[in-house]
Parts: structure tokens; C-alpha cells; sequence
């Protein structure tokens, strides 16, 4: 059986909903709590592989470290953006769920049920 990876934020509703639905179909998974532990620039590098995204599309716009860390400046190179977004993962998009070769965002949080399949 292959295990889950799941970038949780336990505060997060999303989150939490997105790790039950693991939990409910009996998937082994790791839970990272990501703004303890921030995924590193090359992992977050990964995470946009299995995505099909650009580094931008993982960002939480609103939150006010993204301005703050100047991660709104459109020069900034894909791999700048990934190291401020590791150094500030809470501009992060969340939950990110990873299984078999596959990534999520978990918003809706059904959207991991597409990774069970």
C-alpha cells in the first residue's frame, strides 16, 4: 500500500476534512504540519511538478506576508518565489495532498477522492 502525504494546517477546516476523507478510506499518510515544518524550495519545486502549476498558483495572495516578503514582485524567478514561499509557508495553498505520483490542493477537500480513485 503507498502512503499519503498530506501539508496540513490543523487550524484549517479544509485540512482537516481533506486528512478524514484520507483517514475514512483507510490510507496510510503523513502529516506534515507545513508551517512547522516548511516544505523546502526543491520540495515545493516537486510539489508544482505533480500539480501541473507554476510556483504563483500556490500562493494565498491574501495573506499579508506575501506582499510583505515581496513575493507580489512579477520579476522574481520561480525558484526565488519557491525559497520566500518556504521561508513563509503561510502563503502557502492548503492542504496539499500527494499519493501515487499525484498532487492536490484539498479545496474543495473532495478533490482528494480524484487521488483514491
Amino acid at each position: 500500500m503507498s502512503q499519503a502525504t498530506i501539508y496540513h494546517n490543523p487550524r484549517c477546516s479544509k485540512s482537516r476534512a481533506s486528512l478524514a476523507l484520507l483517514e475514512s478510506n483507510h490510507i496510510d499518510t503523513e502529516v506534515i504540519k507545513y508551517l512547522e515544518t516548511p516544505p523546502s524550495a526543491d520540495d515545493l519545486q516537486s510539489i508544482c511538478a505533480l500539480l501541473s502549476c507554476s510556483p504563483r498558483d500556490l500562493l494565498r495572495t491574501g495573506e499579508a506576508e506575501y506582499k510583505t516578503a515581496g513575493m507580489d514582485d512579477m520579476s522574481l524567478t520561480d525558484y526565488e518565489l519557491l525559497t520566500l514561499m518556504s521561508q513563509h509557508p503561510k502563503v502557502i495553498q492548503r492542504p496539499i495532498v500527494v499519493y501515487k505520483n499525484q498532487a492536490v490542493i484539498g479545496r474543495p477537500p473532495e478533490n482528494v477522492l480524484a487521488l483514491l480513485a
